[in-house]
């Protein structure tokens, strides 16, 4: 029905940034995205679990982890049905691959929970 599509990823150099995008839109022309409740960006390291790194409602309340707070600001733009997240003052622990989450995604045939398949994030020291 639905599907998300990330980017905006790459290879950059501690200290500089990263802005990364996020954009739902479903699989077929006749589907429609009437709404989308919470947009979430999740990075996963090789190994490790996977870690919400930042949350944002449809009404725009946001919630950061405790390690890009401050450093990265996530926002949406509901008629686009877009995430972004802007990562600044880039480490090499952010270096993940950076998922896109979407949930109570509806359409006139139901409501998902749709995930993207992953940005990788790399930052050198």
């Amino acid at each position: 029905q639905v599907h998300l599509l990330e980017s905006g990823g790459g290879a950059v150099q501690t200290g500089v940034f990263l802005r990364l995008s996020c954009a739902a839109s479903g699989r077929i022309a006749s589907v429609i995205i009437i709404s989308i409740g919470v947009m979430v960006w999740y990075r996963q390291a090789p190994g490790k679990q996977r870690e919400l790194v930042a949350g944002i409602t449809r009404g725009s309340n946001t919630n950061y982890a405790d390690s890009v707070t401050g450093r990265f600001t996530i926002s949406r733009d509901n008629a686009k049905n877009t995430v972004d997240l802007q990562m600044n003052s880039l480490k090499p622990e952010d270096t993940d691959v950076y998922y896109c989450n979407a949930e109570s995604v509806t359409t006139w045939s139901g409501q998902f929970n749709i995930w993207g398949r992953g940005t990788q994030v790399t930052v050198s020291s």
